[in-house]
């Protein structure tokens, strides 16, 4: 398996992002009603769902726990090779390979609240029916009280409609949210996922918030591709993959600013953010937090740094410490009150 490119993440592992202790400042987080203790979580699907990172840290220290996107049935994913790296990140092929919502719920699921984790399910489908079954049965789980919230991962071709995904399209990603809302207790946050890839994701956001979504979660990975320049064929068995790591995050910083901003204004109504999308550090999740993320998920660099999550988290306290945050909420969306109206 390719990694992530190594950056040298290790050099991020400063003494501050390593003390055991976390500063005395207000971490906690409200996601849909819900209260986390920190706004640090896994991103879907580079961390399995929990065993592997469990035994660098405890899983239950993150504010939430994302598992990779579970979908009706079994799922054997796409063909070999199915990653690749660039200067920046990498490209991913995966499929959504996974042993289908059942499976996820009778073990996966079970072995997360056993340990006391803070589950934020993720959940994909082929079809808007897909999701609401998957929902309905992750609903009926005797582990269900282990769920915090579901992450609605609609960046899915929707087979009913020649393969369009779901995400680039405002109707049929809110038909998804609805039906997902309609199968969750009131009590359980709906996060819609959102692509980077459509003309105007604000109109995708404000769409999916109308439809039941309690939260969004931004960005998930570009569509990309990769050329293997000595057999002049694509790298990837799929041909196309999803872009992740440091070169995304300009991206994801955009996206969450533009769609608080847009909150701000009054023309959608006000959710909390995730962030995510090429977090390596404490710096890189306060400019997410900044630009109006009320949490922030890591992934790829987990890759060459299995406890990045918890890293991060250390640092990014420490980070809102020493610039005289009492809390992660003063922090919220404070670039867009530092706009230079002379610049």
């Amino acid at each position: 398996m390719a990694t992530a490119p190594t950056t040298s993440s290790t050099r991020h592992t400063s003494a501050r992002g390593d003390q055991h202790r976390l500063p005395a400042i207000d971490l906690s987080v409200q996601i849909g009603g819900r209260t986390l203790p920190n706004p640090l979580m896994t991103a879907s699907g580079c961390a399995a769902n929990g065993k592997e990172l469990h035994r660098f840290f405890d899983v239950s220290q993150l504010g939430a726990f994302v598992t990779k996107s579970v979908m009706g049935g079994p799922r054997s994913g796409r063909g070999t090779p199915r990653m690749a790296e660039t200067p920046s990140g990498m490209l991913n092929s995966i499929g959504l390979q996974g042993p289908g919502i059942h499976a996820f719920v009778k073990d996966d699921l079970r072995w997360l609240k056993s340990v006391g984790a803070r589950a934020m399910v993720s959940i994909a489908g082929s079809s808007s029916g897909e999701y609401a079954e998957v929902a309905a049965v992750l609903r009926a789980s005797d582990a269900f009280d282990a769920v915090v919230g579901v992450e609605v991962n609609i960046s899915c071709p929707n087979v009913a409609n020649r393969g369009l995904v779901f995400a680039c399209d405002p109707l049929a990603a809110a038909k998804v949210i609805a039906l997902v809302r309609e199968k969750l207790p009131r009590d359980i946050p709906v996060l819609a996922k959102l692509s980077p890839d459509v003309t105007d994701i604000v109109e995708v956001a404000r769409s999916c918030v109308k439809a039941g979504a309690d939260g969004l979660v931004m960005i998930n990975t570009l569509l990309g591709m990769v050329i293997d320049t000595d057999r002049l064929r694509p790298q990837l068995a799929g041909v196309t993959g999803g872009l992740s790591g440091p070169g995304i995050r300009p991206v994801a910083v955009r996206a969450i600013w533009q769609v608080h901003a847009a909150m701000l204004e009054g023309r959608l109504p006000t959710v909390p953010i995730v962030g995510v999308g090429g977090v390596r550090t404490g710096d890189d999740a306060l400019q997410m937090v900044a630009a109006g993320a009320s949490a922030v998920q890591v992934g790829t660099a987990t890759f060459n740094d299995p406890r990045a999550p918890h890293r991060v988290l250390h640092e990014l306290a420490h980070a809102l410490a020493t610039r005289g945050f009492p809390g992660i909420h003063d922090a919220i969306g404070i670039a867009h009150t530092r706009l230079d109206p002379q610049r």
